[in-house]
């Protein structure tokens, strides 16, 4: 049964994850290189390179967090603004697990409130 349950929460992050990838790329015909940064055998950051030639640029980074049962609880991504030179907030997506079910809430970045504001309408709950 816990393994059913990991399963499925594995399953709403990857979607979480596709489909922030797939909104925040211009084509599907990128070439993007992957740099996972892991502590103690977790996954806590990634950084995505935009490969333009032969130089690796930046492109999106992603920060996770996770609870005391290495279950994630939030996945943030960051878009490179290249004329600033820094990462820029862009989505959070916060995951509540309870004995019956997990929520997904989707935040995106406004930066005039310089927040994570909540998108209701994306909120999913899904059974364990």
């Amino acid at each position: 049964m816990k393994t059913f349950n990991l399963i499925k929460i594995t399953l709403v992050a990857a979607i979480a994850w596709m489909t922030n990838v797939t909104i925040s790329a211009a084509t599907l015909d990128n070439n993007l290189i992957y740099n996972a940064e892991e502590v103690n055998g977790v996954k806590v950051s990634e950084t995505v390179y935009k490969m333009d030639g032969t130089t690796l640029t930046n492109y999106m980074k992603y920060n996770y967090k996770y609870n005391d049962n290495q279950q994630m609880t939030e996945n943030m991504s960051q878009k490179w603004n290249s004329s600033k030179e820094r990462w820029e907030n862009d989505l959070c997506i916060r995951y509540i697990y309870d004995n019956k079910s997990v929520t997904t809430e989707y935040y995106k970045w406004d930066s005039k409130k310089k927040d994570f504001v909540l998108i209701p309408e994306m909120t999913v709950t899904m059974d364990k």
